[in-house]
């Protein structure tokens, strides 16, 4: 058998097939590792840790390997100078000047040993191509002075060496290129504005609450700079793997989040914190995410910030992320403007802070049908919510009543999925001034309960009860 299966493979060999190669397939894939097709073990097992895609301080964590043509870098010299890090720009620095130093004061004492102007050192009658130039240390310092054009008057050159005219001339020219490239390489490396990037806030996390009756993806901006950022714009990607029908995976797929692009609110006046917010529609790639799917799936948030510095005129760029464990469902900013005498104040302490809200736990979609078949009632201000539902006025006489129907109906109220959002008109009721009651007493008048019934007693607002229709 072993013998017949070695025959096969020298049958393949011999009519074409090409041998596996594992440095040809990418480097996740060398290795077989078997599948797993345990789904309790799978499940058990959770979410892993990922990788960030971009780190919070704008670092991309991509690495180039395997870069086997690497003279592109060389034929783009002046950005792979600019690009490299400080130590090694000034080192690249000395070293062409020192080279360049070297290299004419070399040719400088190769004419003087060939004239002879070395064996008459001292000879007041010998006409020498430099004037005291005695061994290779006073070439290399006529050198210096030549290219740097210091001009001590010591060492000259003399008017009996056309040869030391023409190296002169060709000195001087490839020294002021050596200082326009080299000068400029600096100039463009120190005037960089990355650094004018550290004092563009982005906030720890981002959100997912209602805004104007649509559910929304928001995080906040901040310059901390009275120098403002001009023409400042902001733009954002979701960073997700994704298999397409065909079977294809693409790995880390980008996708545009809209985040005013058609409305002009990508434009920014960036003179205090802005809270920069997109739109869950059938556009976004949000969609279909709920509540529960948001912590099941695996995506990154990246967040883009452009403008020119007020003060150079150079185009700065800041960029963040927000990885899925990042994003709070249920939550809105913290306000950190204020009006002062004169003037307002931002207070910075709560840049990051957030509070919960109440919101939704369904996703965009559902809640789109749900307001076009009118089972969505207008949204309200309310106070806190737990677990994403109304508390709808508790009070004390909810913790003192041990009635075991009152606890089941708060339990189902927190399981409801798109909390006081969703109701019906045969069970709506209003307190004396004309607020639509909460979900709990809502749930009451649809089960028939009488007033003292509910868990919150008669003081929040009256109940209908099915005997009362």
């Amino acid at each position: 058998m072993a013998g017949d299966s070695r025959n096969a493979m020298n049958q393949d060999m011999e009519i074409g097939v090409t041998p596996w190669d594992p440095k040809r397939i990418p480097k996740q894939a060398r290795e077989y590792v078997p599948i797993a097709t345990d789904r309790t073990r799978l499940l058990a097992e959770g979410k892993k840790p990922r990788q960030r895609y971009m780190e919070k301080s704008g670092k991309c964590n991509v690495h180039h390997g395997n870069v086997q043509e690497t003279y592109r870098y060389l034929s783009d010299l002046f950005t792979t100078l600019v690009d490299l890090k400080w130590r090694f720009n000034l080192l690249v620095f000395t070293m062409v000047y020192t080279v360049t130093w070297l290299f004419f004061g070399f040719i400088w004492w190769l004419i003087a040993y060939i004239r002879g102007d070395l064996d008459h050192v001292g000879d007041q009658e010998w006409i020498p191509c430099v004037e005291n130039l005695s061994g290779f240390v006073s070439a290399f310092l006529f050198s210096i002075e030549t290219e740097t054009t210091i001009g001590y008057g010591f060492r000259v050159i003399t008017e009996k060496c056309p040869e030391g005219i023409i190296l002169l001339l060709v000195q001087a020219i490839l020294g002021s290129i050596v200082n326009a490239f080299m000068v400029g390489c600096m100039f463009v490396k120190i005037s960089q504005p990355k650094k004018r990037a550290e004092t563009l806030m982005f906030s720890n996390n981002a959100v997912i609450s209602m805004r104007d009756e649509k559910l929304c993806l928001m995080f906040r901006v901040g310059d901390l700079r009275n120098s403002h950022i001009v023409e400042a714009s902001i733009r954002a990607k979701l960073i997700k793997s994704r298999q397409t029908k065909e079977g294809e995976f693409i790995p880390l797929n980008q996708t545009d989040i809209n985040v005013g692009f058609d409305t002009g609110d990508d434009r920014l006046f960036l003179v205090s914190p802005l809270i920069i917010s997109h739109e869950i529609n059938e556009k976004s790639p949000f969609w279909e995410m709920s509540q529960a799917q948001l912590h099941q799936e695996e995506f990154e948030v990246v967040v883009i910030l452009e403008g020119m510095v007020e003060a150079t005129g150079m185009t700065c760029q800041a960029r963040s992320s927000y990885m899925d464990t990042e994003v709070l469902w249920g939550h809105r900013f913290t306000p950190v403007l204020t009006l002062e005498k004169g003037f307002y104040e931002v207070d910075y302490n709560t840049f990051h802070d957030t509070y919960e809200t109440n919101t939704p736990s369904c996703c965009a979609k559902e809640l789109a049908e749900m307001k076009r078949e009118g089972r969505l009632l207008q949204y309200l201000p309310s106070p806190p919510l737990l677990g994403g539902c109304a508390e709808a006025g508790l009070d004390a006489e909810a913790e003192q009543n041990e009635d075991d129907e009152p606890k089941r109906l708060a339990e189902e109220i927190d399981k409801r999925s798109c909390g006081s959002f969703e109701a019906t008109q045969d069970i709506q009721a209003r307190k004396s001034n004309n607020q639509i009651c909460s979900v709990g007493e809502r749930l009451a008048a649809e089960r028939g309960w009488g007033l003292q019934q509910t868990p919150w007693g008669p003081t929040v607002c009256n109940t209908y009860s099915r005997a009362q229709k």
